[in-house]
């Protein structure tokens, strides 16, 4: 698991030399694989994404401002716009790894089973048991961070209803887990 993270320390990770990046990487490297996995359910793609993420961070450390948020936030962003451009693209996009001169990772065994211990294959698993509506407001809820209002919108539903659908697929979730223990 990633080191806890010192957002101040973090700022001067970001403003240092390329060299100290790597401890910035190591922070937050957990989360962000993480936040690519939940999406594309994918080890390999998440891994992928994951390299390009932090290759633009590298690159564009310098453009971190400060007044605009906390640098874990601006890495958030940096994911989230990969995340659509990949997928309107079809297909990761890799320009700042290939600028860089990083190689594409290649996901192991080992590897994977370092993803499969990050996520505890089995809460994936338990997602994917829950009915497509309840899915859908548990993701937009708890990794995606919408607000309700917004995904009543979205889901073009009442905000009960989502309130309903997240609440009883994390109940549902949560059985499933305790009877895994």
């Amino acid at each position: 698991m990633g080191l806890v993270h010192d957002e101040d320390d973090d700022i001067e990770l970001l403003a240092g030399r390329a060299e100290e990046f790597g401890r910035f990487y190591l922070r937050h490297e957990d989360a962000i694989l993480m936040f690519f996995l939940r999406r594309t359910r994918s080890a390999e793609l998440a891994a992928d994404l994951a390299a390009e993420t932090f290759a633009r961070a590298l690159e564009g450390r310098r453009g971190f401002d400060v007044s605009r948020g906390s640098p874990r936030g601006w890495l958030f962003g940096i994911a989230k716009h990969l995340l659509s451009d990949s997928v309107a693209g079809g297909r990761v996009q890799d320009a700042a790894r290939r600028r860089l001169g990083l190689e594409r990772l290649a996901v192991d065994d080992d590897a994977l089973a370092r993803i499969d211990e990050l996520t505890g294959g089995e809460a994936l698993e338990a997602l994917e048991g829950l009915t497509v509506e309840q899915r859908t407001a548990v993701e937009g809820r708890v990794f995606d961070e919408r607000s309700y209002e917004e995904l009543a919108a979205r889901l073009r539903c009442s905000n009960s209803v989502v309130r309903q659908r997240v609440s009883r697929g994390l109940r549902v979730l949560r059985d499933r887990l305790e009877g895994l223990a």
